[in-house]
């Protein structure tokens, strides 16, 4: 059976999430720079939170609940972020669960919207995300914006 955890009930993944992140997300010197969110997220703050898919002992993905994560667009918050599933875990719907934690996360926190950016489409429309415009990653990537309305709207 498939658990989604915070990672600070299952700090002995923390490494494991930091690799996947910088790995998936980063660039050659940014590994700190995932470390300290990694490390953040177990302080018990609002923000950031690291959530860890667990079967079996083994961790299988990640998603964060952020303040932001996009720089550009500060005035967006909160924010689905660095989702990630290990390849040997695609292909069984671990995505779409990771993705519904953290809206009902949110929604249990009273937000009335969630965000998310990528840099490829069509792949989060397939679960409810609404396109909401082009944005900019630092320093000049073209992003898609996404949100989630969380109260029926």
């Amino acid at each position: 059976m498939i658990e989604i955890l915070p990672l600070s009930a299952v700090p002995h993944f923390a490494e494991q999430i930091i690799e996947w992140q910088w790995r998936a997300f980063g660039e050659e010197n940014s590994r700190d720079f995932f470390a300290s969110i990694v490390a953040s997220s177990m302080t018990g703050a609002e923000f950031p939170i690291t959530f860890v898919a667990v079967e079996a002992g083994k961790a299988l993905g990640t998603a964060g609940f952020w303040r932001c994560d996009l720089i550009s667009r500060q005035d967006l918050f909160p924010w689905l972020a660095a989702l990630y599933v290990d390849e040997h875990a695609r292909g069984k719907g671990l995505s779409a669960a990771l993705q519904q934690h953290v809206i009902e996360f949110a929604q249990a926190r009273g937000y009335p919207h969630l965000w998310l950016w990528s840099t490829f489409g069509n792949y989060y429309e397939r679960f409810g995300w609404i396109p909401a415009g082009d944005a900019l990653e630092y320093p000049n990537k073209s992003v898609r914006l996404y949100t989630r309305a969380l109260t029926g709207e």
